[in-house]
């Protein structure tokens, strides 16, 4: 695959810039359009170190726009799609779902027209990328595999598995050349702080309540952003046309020992004395539909594929922790919203 024109939704994101960052600057030949709607989960500060790079372009708009999408198409003469534009927030899916089921369906259901419609030959890729939460969860053994039945229990993934299912009735319908994966947690800098990760190290930072759900007993499989980005390339480039690749860290985490050990490792950075951090603890009411456990089976992308996560935990989390209190003009700005004035300023 070479010279292609490929479009990356939803690439101003936590994950979809990583992937925008190692496509841009590793795939010279090929040109990048970043199609992002800008939400506040969209930040193109995460991008500033490629924006100008000859390969990339920066597309402000909504994946709902389908009249849109095809005059992108056309413009651009997109080959590719790798998609990663979707409303993404559990608890966001539980207190406003139709948000999430108009992007998250509707939007993929608008990609996947024009796609069908603009794409006349074989010579292409519809590489969709969704989450582990769509098999529901699992009890205390176990593992998700690509076979896994689907159980989807909360808004946030009854919408990604509505848009899993359009994928590949695509394929199987009309024969678009697509592939999928679903991913455990990910984890990483440039991580909007609603997720658990970047929420907890800037409450610790600032002395603040550290919320955490019922008794903190849910287990999430962990996975460094880096390493999904690299799983993406190679799936892209390696995978097989109808495939679904499951990526995870095989890295098993309750939430509250997860919790416990970024404060072990933040009062150590912050030079405090041992256990400060953990006082910030505050037990809250569980979320409905709160799934107990994910668990990814990652055997078929390493055996086909080659690839293994590159970081153990612990490292993965010290460079976190480091990314987030080397970067606190990045955290206030998303927190506080004057990175909306980068938008207008830049791209109004």
């Amino acid at each position: 695959m070479s010279n292609r024109n490929i479009l990356i939704t939803g690439g101003a994101g936590f994950i979809g810039s990583h992937v925008v960052r190692l496509f841009v600057n590793k795939y010279k030949d090929d040109r990048i359009i970043n199609l992002d709607k800008l939400t506040y989960a969209g930040n193109l500060k995460n991008l500033t170190d490629i924006e100008n790079e000859p390969n990339y372009k920066f597309v402000k708009g909504d994946i709902q726009d389908k009249a849109f999408l095809a005059d992108v198409f056309e413009k651009e003469q997109i080959t590719d799609v790798i998609h990663l534009a979707a409303e993404s927030h559990v608890d966001r899916s539980i207190s406003g779902p139709m948000e999430f089921i108009i992007t998250n369906i509707v939007g993929t259901a608008n990609l996947l027209e024009v796609a069908r419609s603009k794409w006349t030959d074989d010579n292409h890729v519809f590489y969709h990328i969704s989450t582990d939460e769509v098999y529901g969860s699992l009890g205390e053994e176990g593992f998700f595999t690509e076979e896994t039945s689907y159980d989807p229990r909360s808004p946030y993934s009854a919408s990604k598995a509505s848009s899993d299912h359009l994928v590949r009735a695509y394929f199987h319908t009309y024969k678009l050349p697509v592939k999928l994966s679903n991913c455990s947690n990910n984890y990483g800098s440039h991580q909007f702080p609603e997720k658990l990760i970047p929420l907890m190290i800037n409450n610790i930072k600032n002395n603040k309540p550290l919320p955490i759900y019922g008794t903190g007993e849910n287990v999430r499989d962990w996975l460094w952003v880096e390493d999904h980005a690299r799983a993406i390339d190679v799936i892209f480039h390696k995978g097989e046309i109808g495939e679904t690749y499951n990526i995870g860290g095989w890295n098993e985490w309750t939430n509250i020992d997860l919790v416990n050990k970024l404060c072990e490792i933040m009062d150590e950075k912050l030079g405090r004395a041992s256990g400060t951090s953990a006082q910030l603890i505050t037990y809250v009411k569980d979320r409905a539909g709160h799934d107990m456990r994910y668990a990814i089976d990652a055997t078929k992308i390493k055996n086909e594929l080659g690839w293994v996560p590159s970081l153990e935990f612990e490292e993965g989390l010290d460079k976190t922790v480091d990314w987030y209190l080397d970067n606190e003009e990045w955290i206030n700005n998303v927190t506080s919203g004057d990175y909306q004035k980068y938008y207008s300023e830049h791209y109004s």
